[in-house]
């Protein structure tokens, strides 16, 4: 049986999200950014940077949610992935890492606006990861502003879930009203049943208790 060590809200949600979208069966084994469960030895055995996702799979255990995607998509699910030969292959992996980079703008804005407290935080620093944030959002619009209904022409796969889950951390922080496309996009997105089924098993809020965090006035 697979295992997936996860934390809701976390970037473990997109391993969640896959695994429902290919039905592959799985154990979820839960996690809490309280406490030091994280950071105990035997979770740096599985995952040296303390970190979720972790899947243990076929006697070893991964833990980078690109590595995982990859790897689930070419043993369980070659649907949602593009072999290598494929014509999307290039863009199949440049997608799937273009996630993680959309990711560090948003795990600097969840620091700022969510871990610490408002006297703490630099308005410098949120206004420069907002625009950062925004121009890699401006890539994926540009992408489907050919009209396509999935990141990848060919149809849906595990860089929908991999670039679609920072995309929905994204609207915690800034609106989507300048990308038609990206809203469309996400409401597809949260319509499928796999999404759905996997927000179900997410568990209670880990990190944002709030739907949007506005920039703080100067």
């Amino acid at each position: 049986m697979i295992t997936l060590h996860h934390a809701a809200q976390s970037r473990s949600f997109r391993i969640l999200w896959f695994l429902h979208e290919a039905d592959i069966p799985h154990r979820l084994e839960r996690h809490s950014f309280g406490g030091k469960a994280l950071r105990s030895p035997e979770f740096l055995a599985i995952s040296p940077a303390g970190r979720v996702p972790a899947l243990e799979i076929d006697g070893r255990v991964l833990f980078e949610s690109g590595a995982i995607l990859e790897y689930l998509s070419e043993t369980r699910a070659p649907a949602f992935g593009r072999a290598p030969g494929h014509a999307e292959r290039g863009d199949f992996l440049e997608w799937l890492h273009y996630g993680e980079t959309i990711a560090q703008h948003l795990a600097q804005l969840t620091f700022q606006q969510v871990v610490l407290r408002p006297d703490q935080r630099s308005l410098t620093v949120l206004k420069l990861e907002t625009l950062r944030l925004s121009r890699t959002l401006d890539g994926v619009a540009k992408a489907m502003d050919d009209g396509r209904e999935n990141l990848l022409p060919g149809g849906f796969s595990a860089v929908d879930c991999m670039v679609g889950s920072s995309l929905m951390i994204a609207r915690r922080f800034i609106a989507l009203d300048g990308w038609p496309v990206l809203t469309a996009w996400h409401d597809r997105l949260i319509a499928r049943p796999g999404y759905r089924a996997a927000l179900a098993q997410d568990g209670p809020p880990e990190l944002y208790q709030r739907d949007f965090y506005p920039l703080p006035q100067a």
